[in-house]
């Protein structure tokens, strides 16, 4: 036992002396232990096992003012000991991974059976040739003993086209994920931290830290490692990433010097020691935990999806259109909790669900109609027995039936559409990098084309955030530019001089141009650069000033926050009195003095008749030049007795004015520009800054946002909250409706005013339609506004981490004119992906009924089974491609936004997908039926089982494609253009697509032989199909003179109703609900639910099959019975049993709607039972 211990502690010491040897005084495992502890605790143990901070530093060979000395040597070392700052990102699926999920499709999966038992059937030859024969006159004659052999081609030509379908999904996820990490790594590289190294202050990416750095922490940034605060100034800190507390946490050296990875800095500054990066950081040991913990939930969820996979399979006809997708998102959604489903992806699901169940409904009624006719014709009409050695036979008929069902199916889901969308967002996301917007979250692209209003931010996004001084008022005088230094009294130029060089963050500096006779760099905070520029224009240096007061020897900061609009320093003087200066927004500052120096630099008394003055005076005319008003001044304290620091409101009092700086921030050259375009295309530009009102008013007026004679509201935050909040201070939502509308410029503004105007904006109901919202922020309190946005942009240069965070773009060159570049990329992702609609559905809407009406009549689809999934998913796929990636053009900015409540599919769309689909239908049954006497050929109908293919189905086959080819290029134009070639050559891809498409065909038609059932075809009849093809062109001009005016019974379809428009919050605190609910709920509610769910959802398709014809009338009866639903729904948010059974009884109610007369008008036919 003893020697069991003993070799123990030996091992340990082993170990010990193995850290020591690699030169540092602690192991990674006392760093990590250190830091677990929090507050006090930390204290004890850092003084007891380390000797405070400095012996840490000691121990870490790091000095805790100068830093680590840059060696490379060193650096590598510690990285190898302690570890690289780097989290290692979740490992990519595999190909083989991503085939394997897009093998999941039902539709693709039923095919495979049917193609498998047509396989087996093929190969099994009856007993007794006697019984075939009779048996098999159901088919109209025997086919010879050659085409017996070659039945297999049709099961092995199913199977080749769904290995192909499967391959190119899943390149395109593959492509997706490829292009989701290069963003992912692009925005990690971007990230960078100050750290002071060899007594220099650097600016590193995150990555390149390592134990032992001394970094430098300011307002808004995020920790990228654990570490130890050395010195502090008013530091808070929002640990709720962490701890779920949103009470900011206030660090000092002495109490809590804990400063933690992933943790935001609210206010304040600092400097720390780091202890710990990567895995080994408070973070990174959560991520670990993460990971392992993902892949058990992983496992878990494989169970109950198998036990689920029976429901599953019968209740969801669609996952191949929205299935995959969803997954997808889910799993996102765990990895990213965002916002609700974007506009896009609703509106698409909606519709996709509408057409997905009447193709359902189409291929059950085609199958059995078959069947019957089958059934009929042979045992009733021709009193055939059932004979058992004809069994294999039948099943192989009823097998082509079923192929036939499901080829119906496959045609009418559009699993195009969410590879639109994705090809769609993907090319728009490279492309927006060049335009300096990098997306984080990829439906925010799309949402931006939707926008109606921008709030922006003034400084830096509409300005140009380089801040110079530019006017200023000392002793009594009022300078319109910067005064020789010789004029002013000296004693206030020294006491200016000190005030701005030592109260301002030590990091913000002016450096000296990059090239020559550039203007001098500004690094950190733009106003003090202002202010530290006009100490070099007085001719004085602000570095000897630092030099002599280093930060360690400040007394006591009190740093700049929103609250306090000001930021002041206290320093102790030679004699031991206590001097403090401050500076802030002039109004703020200079109600707390009481007194100002004169003309020689004595102090005199400053009155309030006085102060009254110098704003009518001086601060408000600066402000009407657009300038940025600060004012600088001091305070004096005794000794003896020590002020009460704490007492903030005292302290911060009683101040004698210097003098107030006019700091200009011009505005972009380009801002204007874009400003008038977005209120071209219909979207409102609001300007939030906390700036004074007539500084904030007269950029508003140079940027165009407003204009002279226009009746329009500039207001600062105390008279918005004034006009908003009712006598219990609470905000009213009719109340902000009085005022958002014409709300143009809101000045001094808090960022809960910002995110209180936002989410009115939103959650207003007084335009019919609702609201999409862009916030551009920069600071950390722009955070709030930014999640609660549609689309949060945030600065890239200037932004703060915790912005970035919050937000779904970064703007690289923090430029206004890049947001309307993301309007304009918004709008082309939504067209692309109506465009691509039009194509589809047209495609689907005459394919379907093709095969429908071909089956019924001749007992045979015209376009077989594999030329279907050619047309359909090959075409679909390449369709998606070249539609998906016109280029935008400036005309999209020329129209108003869609709106949420738009359908996606117009009415000009629809007058386009039924014209067309007439125009093929019209061609193609003239075709089936008399073709065989225009061309003078065999006719292909009715042909017997395994018959070879005809030259008259080709044909058929042929025509049908070269119409879609030619209607591909009249889906370019949504709007009614005439020009449909408008542009074609701007865009390769497309034109590829097309020659490439027709290439392929030719090679089908003359090589694909009975695989694809076609006969070569000669010149003659490709000219005509051609043509017949090319009348689509014309036929698109005929469509376009109709004017939609004439077309008012197309119903919209694809329509987000009100049930989809909940308010977000209650959407998704709802879902939230269900999900821990869903945890708690044994599997078989859960199973209840979704059954219930699913019932209703198949409820209302019957209901709309009854009421409605066409597809689009399900979007109107959807409207009415969602209302009913809706108004449960509301009132029964509690519990998700509830809201699943209030929908399931909901809908009986819209059954009796729907089967009694359409008494339109006359609501009270939906009561409810």
């Amino acid at each position: 036992m003893g020697d069991m211990s003993n070799s123990d502690f030996y091992a340990k010491n082993q170990r010990n002396e193995g850290n020591h040897a690699a030169g540092f005084g602690c192991s990674l495992m006392d760093l990590r232990s250190l830091m677990e502890l929090r507050g006090t605790e930390a204290v004890v143990k850092l003084q007891e096992d380390y000797g405070g901070v400095e012996g840490l530093c000691k121990r870490l060979k790091t000095s805790p003012t100068e830093g680590l000395a840059d060696v490379q040597t060193d650096l590598d070392k510690r990285k190898e000991i302690f570890g690289r700052n780097l989290i290692p990102p979740k490992k990519p699926k595999t190909f083989l991974q991503l085939v394997w999920e897009a093998l999941q499709d039902v539709t693709l999966i039923i095919l495979e059976i049917a193609a498998l038992i047509s396989l087996g059937l093929s190969f099994y030859h009856p007993p007794g040739e006697s019984g075939g024969e009779s048996c098999a006159t159901a088919a109209g004659g025997v086919e010879d003993e050659g085409e017996a052999d070659a039945g297999w081609i049709e099961g092995a030509a199913i199977l080749l086209s769904v290995v192909c379908v499967v391959l190119v999904t899943a390149f395109n996820d593959w492509s997706k994920e490829k292009q989701f990490r290069g963003l992912q790594s692009r925005i990690e590289q971007e990230q960078k931290f100050q750290v002071v190294r060899g007594s220099q202050v650097i600016q590193l990416p995150v990555a390149d830290i390592v134990v032992g750095d001394i970094a430098q922490v300011k307002y808004g940034d995020l920790l990228p490692a654990d570490g130890v605060l050395i010195q502090g100034n008013d530091l808070k800190i929002d640990e709720s990433s962490l701890t779920g507390e949103s009470d900011h946490v206030k660090k000092c050296a002495d109490k809590d010097p804990m400063l933690l990875s992933g943790t935001h800095v609210m206010e304040g500054s600092g400097r720390m020691v780091v202890t710990a990066v990567g895995v080994n950081s408070q973070t990174g040991i959560i991520f670990t935990l993460l990971g392992a913990g993902v892949e058990e939930e992983e496992k878990k969820e494989k169970k109950v999806k198998k036990q689920d996979g029976a429901a599953a399979m019968e209740m969801q006809p669609l996952k191949s259109a929205e299935g995959g997708e969803a997954d997808e998102k889910e799993r996102k959604k765990v990895s990213a909790p965002k916002k609700e489903k974007s506009v896009l992806q609703g509106k698409l699901t909606k519709l996709a669900v509408q057409i997905g169940k009447a193709g359902l409904l189409m291929s059950a009624i085609t199958v059995i109609i078959l069947v019957l006719y089958f059934a009929i014709d042979n045992f009733v009409m021709k009193k055939h027995p059932w004979m058992p050695e004809c069994t294999p036979i039948y099943i192989q008929y009823f097998v082509k039936f079923f192929i036939i069902g499901v080829t119906v199916l496959v045609v009418a889901v559009p699993e195009g559409l969410p590879l639109a969308v994705t090809i769609s967002l993907a090319y728009s996301v490279k492309k927006m990098m060049k335009d300096n917007n990098l997306v984080r979250h990829l439906d925010a692209c799309e949402t931006m084309g939707n926008a109606t209003a921008i709030c922006s931010d003034k400084t830096g996004t509409l300005t140009t955030n380089r801040m110079t001084a530019v006017q200023c008022y000392v002793g009594d005088v009022h300078y319109k530019e910067i005064p020789d230094p010789t004029v002013l009294p000296p004693k206030s130029l020294d006491l200016l001089i000190n005030a701005i060089s030592i109260n301002s963050a030590y990091t913000t500096k002016i450096l000296p141009p990059d090239k020559e006779g550039g203007l001098p760099k500004q690094v950190g905070n733009k106003t003090e650069c202002g202010l530290l520029g006009l100490v070099i224009d007085l001719k004085r240096d602000y570095q000897p000033i630092r030099n002599q007061m280093p930060e360690e020897k400040l007394y006591k900061v009190y740093t700049f926050n929103s609250v306090r609009k000001s930021m002041s320093t206290v320093i102790k003087l030679p004699d031991g009195s206590f001097r403090m200066y401050s500076k802030g927004a002039s109004e703020i500052v200079l109600k707390k003095c009481s007194h100002i120096l004169n003309e020689v630099g004595e102090s005199r008394v400053f009155r309030p008749r006085d102060k009254d003055e110098m704003v009518k005076k001086v601060i408000e005319p600066m402000a009407c030049d657009g300038l940025r008003t600060i004012c600088v001044g001091y305070r004096d304290f005794p000794s003896n007795p020590e002020p009460n620091w704490d007492d903030e409101n005292n302290i911060l009092n009683d101040l004698t004015a210097i003098c107030v700086v006019g700091i200009e921030d011009p505005v972009r050259p380009e801002v204007p520009d874009a400003i008038q375009k977005c209120q071209r295309a219909g979207i409102t530009v609001r300007m939030v800054t906390g700036d004074n009102i007539n500084t904030a008013r007269a950029i508003a007026v140079k940027c165009g946002i407003i204009r002279p004679g226009e009746d329009f509201l500039c207001i600062d935050g105390k008279e918005f909250n004034r006009r908003i909040r009712n006598e219990k201070g609470e905000v009213e939502q009719e109340r902000i409706d009085k005022v958002w509308p014409k709300l143009r410029v809101l000045a001094r503004s808090s960022p809960t005013d910002k995110h209180t105007l936002v989410k009115g904006i939103i959650d207003s109901t007084m335009a019919d339609q609702r609201q999409v919202v862009a916030v551009t922020g920069d600071g950390t309190n722009d955070g709030p506004a930014l999640k609660k946005a549609d689309v949060g942009f945030a600065m890239g240069i200037a932004g703060t981490d915790v912005a970035k965070e919050a937000s779904d773009i970064i703007l690289t060159d923090d430029n206004f004119s890049s947001i309307v570049k993301a309007v304009m990329w918004g709008r082309n992702v939504y067209d692309s992906i109506s465009k691509f609609l039009q194509f589809q559905l047209t495609v689907n809407v005459v394919a379907v009924i093709v095969a429908f009406t071909g089956a019924c009549i001749t007992q045979d689809s015209p376009l077989k089974a594999v030329q279907m999934l050619w047309v359909n998913l090959i075409m679909d796929t390449f369709a998606s491609l070249a539609l998906a990636t016109e280029p935008p053009t400036e005309s999209l900015l020329k129209r108003k936004p869609y709106g949420r409540n738009k359908p996606l599919i117009s009415s000009t769309m629809t007058k386009n997908i039924l014209g067309h689909g007439v125009y093929q239908l019209i061609i193609i049954f003239t075709l089936l039926f008399v073709g065989e006497q225009i061309f003078d050929i065999d006719s292909g109908r009715n042909a017997p089982l395994h018959s070879p293919p005809s030259e008259h189905y080709t044909i058929i086959f042929n025509t049908f494609v070269m119409m879609q080819l030619f209607n591909e290029i009249n889906a370019r134009k949504i709007h009614g253009e005439r020009n449909v070639f408008d542009g074609i050559f701007r865009n390769p891809i497309f034109c590829s697509i097309v020659f490439g498409t027709f290439a392929v065909q030719i090679v089908i038609v003359q090589f694909g032989g009975k695989p694809f059932s076609c006969q070569p075809l000669n010149l003659e009849k490709w000219m005509w199909c051609v043509f017949l093809g090319l009348g689509e062109l014309v036929w698109g001009q005929v469509i376009a003179t109709i004017p939609n005016s004439r077309l008012r019974f197309l119903r919209r379809a694809g329509q987000l109703t009100q049930k989809d428009e909940l308010p977000e919050e209650d959407v998704n605190e709802e879902n939230e609900e269900i999900d821990h609910a869903e945890r708690e709920l044994r599997r078989g509610q859960i199973l209840w639910f979704r059954g219930l769910n699913r019932i209703q959802t198949q409820i209302e398709v019957v209901n709309t099959f009854k009421s409605g014809t066409s597809f689009q009338g399900a979007g109107a009866l959807r409207r009415q019975s969602s209302t009913t639903s809706q108004t449960q729904d509301v009132t029964n948010v509690s519990s998700p049993s509830h809201v699943s059974l209030s929908n399931a009884l909901s809908s009986p109610t819209s059954t009796t709607a729907a089967t009694a007369p359409p008494t339109t008008g006359h609501p009270s036919c939906e009561c409810i039972p």
